[in-house]
């Protein structure tokens, strides 16, 4: 079962917009049974899917933290066949409080998900935080691969080498030999001398990883967000979903069996 994770340390770089469409393209396109698991206070990607997050009795805070809340009773049916969410809300910022007694405090997120696979899911898309602690941290234990967005700006390049070392010290630490960065997607792109010459620098650290397709900006994609649902519920003909389907495409065909590390970024 593959566990992909959207990560990177900064917000505002398009990261939950990806991850829960791609987590939509793989339900809808390539027929897989599809679990989205959103590890951000602000819920953005429940939200994103129509779920009033604020409601809910239970969130993934209480399937992480309380024995005796299951995987289904926390999981969340969303509009889109074959996709499902396990929301998160404010309570996700006690969890490292919660949990600091526990020896297996990095493992919490992978130990609970263990039935997801015998539940019938063929992948889980994890939506992180903006922040490197230890929730991101559980993420990166539980993932198999990484992908980063990567806004096309002037610390972009720092930002991102920053979570490829994450990435390596975590999985050295955490016994993940297996743990890497599949992709690397250009958000934000807009068409100056800037963002071309990062794109380069990009394609240089990252030959096989960085994906071919940049994500502009495209109102259609927040309109879509803001009445609670997928680029392709919204406006499926749309430019932006022409972009997210290539990039879904790209993540879906990254060689994830192939056990590579990302290269060092200087």
């Amino acid at each position: 079962m593959r566990r992909i994770a959207f990560i990177n340390e900064k917000g505002g770089t398009g990261k939950t917009t990806l991850a829960v469409n791609t987590a939509a393209w793989l339900a809808q396109e390539r027929k897989l049974k599809v679990l989205l698991v959103d590890l951000d206070t602000q819920g953005h990607a429940g939200k994103s899917l129509g779920v009033d997050v604020r409601t809910l009795p239970r969130n993934v805070f209480h399937l992480l933290t309380e024995e005796n809340v299951q995987l289904t009773d926390v999981v969340q049916p969303c509009a889109i066949p074959n996709l499902s969410v396990l929301p998160s809300y404010k309570e996700m910022s006690d969890f490292p409080v919660v949990v600091a007694q526990d020896e297996r405090r990095s493992w919490r997120l992978a130990d609970r998900l263990a039935p997801a696979e015998a539940a019938g899911y063929q992948a889980i898309v994890f939506d992180a935080p903006p922040s490197m602690g230890l929730t991101t941290r559980n993420i990166l234990v539980a993932a198999t691969e990484v992908v980063v967005p990567v806004a096309l700006t002037y610390l972009a390049l720092d930002g991102c080498a920053e979570m490829v070392e994450t990435v390596r010290k975590v999985g050295d630490a955490e016994g993940r030999a297996d743990l890497r960065v599949t992709k690397v997607v250009p958000m934000l792109y807009r068409k100056t001398a800037l963002a071309d010459a990062i794109l380069e620098r990009l394609k240089a650290y990252f030959p096989d990883a960085l994906a071919s397709t940049p994500l502009g900006f495209n109102v259609k994609i927040d309109e879509a967000q803001s009445h609670g649902k997928t680029i392709w519920e919204y406006a499926p003909s749309s430019r932006g979903a022409e972009l997210l389907a290539a990039i879904a495409k790209e993540i879906h065909d990254a060689p994830s069996a192939k056990k590579r590390r990302a290269p060092r970024v200087t």
